[in-house]
């Protein structure tokens, strides 16, 4: 190998390893540049399950995840509790984040029947000012209903107030539904604005939650006679169910029923118990040897 050959092998080789020198400057300033970049870090909701258009929201399909700063999305969640019985909009994949701008708190725009709790029906009930408590009611609280029914035929036929239900939850006031704001948008022209509806009491109906049972005897009442019915309302915390009994003109009048005097027998009490008399002891007789008897 000559001089210029030798020449040229230690260039080429002063060549590659500045060429080495200057990618691993290159790869360790990127390195640290996404390292910097991805190392600040925020917690985010995601979903932990699929999540289908207008169902509720639970904790079992929620999780919280570190994502990297840029790759967090605007409007993401940061608290479970956040999404957490709010109703989806669209369809959330697995993995994908909760956005503010994807959930929505139940109410008219979802509906009524994701308040209604399975197993259970929603019912409508027409009230007025004297038989719906002046209308003080809102969603979210208990009541008791009260009907005023006819019983019995021709001559014995009166009027009975019964409790046919007790400790039943209020869904919604009219257009009000409960775990909604209480304000309405109202737009009078051009002009839009939000009325408060806290002590609104211009519905004229509530939709209460029964059993279908339950729901079958309002529905009887209010098709035979649908004035019958009053409202009572409970305090929140008020869950118990009392026995009551039916309630009549002579229970108000505090007069005794004379049909159930006639079905008891009573037992004077001037009258004492006398006791049996004493039974006479019947004699023995003792056989003799010879034949006979003869009493002792």
């Amino acid at each position: 190998m000559n001089h210029n050959e030798t020449r040229t092998l230690w260039i080429s080789v002063a060549a590659a390893l500045f060429a080495v020198f200057l990618l691993y400057s290159y790869t360790n300033e990127r390195n640290t540049e996404l390292a910097q970049k991805f190392a600040a870090s925020r917690s985010v909701v995601v979903a932990k399950a699929n999540i289908d258009q207008m169902e509720t929201i639970d904790a079992s399909k929620l999780e919280v995840k570190a994502i990297p700063m840029d790759f967090i999305q605007p409007d993401a969640l940061s608290q479970p509790e956040q999404a957490v019985g709010m109703v989806a909009l669209a369809p959330i994949k697995a993995g994908e984040q909760i956005l503010q701008t994807k959930i929505l708190e139940p109410g008219p725009v979802t509906g009524l029947s994701l308040q209604v709790t399975p197993q259970k029906r929603a019912v409508s009930i027409p009230i007025d000012a004297v038989h719906g408590v002046s209308k003080l009611l809102k969603p979210g609280d208990r009541i008791d209903v009260i009907a005023a029914v006819d019983v019995g035929h021709g001559a014995q036929a009166h009027k009975e107030v019964r409790t046919i239900l007790q400790d039943v939850p209020v869904l919604a006031t009219g257009l009000r539904i409960i775990n909604e704001l209480p304000r309405l948008f109202e737009q009078i022209g051009k002009q839009g604005f939000f009325r408060n509806v806290q002590g609104d009491t211009k519905f004229s109906t509530i939709t209460v939650e029964v059993t279908p049972q339950d729901a079958q005897k309002l529905i009887y009442i209010l098709a035979t006679s649908p004035g019958s019915l009053f409202l009572t309302l409970r305090h929140p915390t008020d869950t118990t169910e009392a026995v009551l009994t039916n309630t009549t003109v002579d229970a108000v009048l505090d007069r005794v029923d004379p049909s159930l005097l006639s079905n008891t027998v009573r037992t004077p009490a001037s009258i004492p118990q006398m006791a049996p008399p004493p039974q006479k002891p019947v004699p023995r007789r003792k056989r003799r040897r010879h034949g006979g008897f003869v009493n002792l």
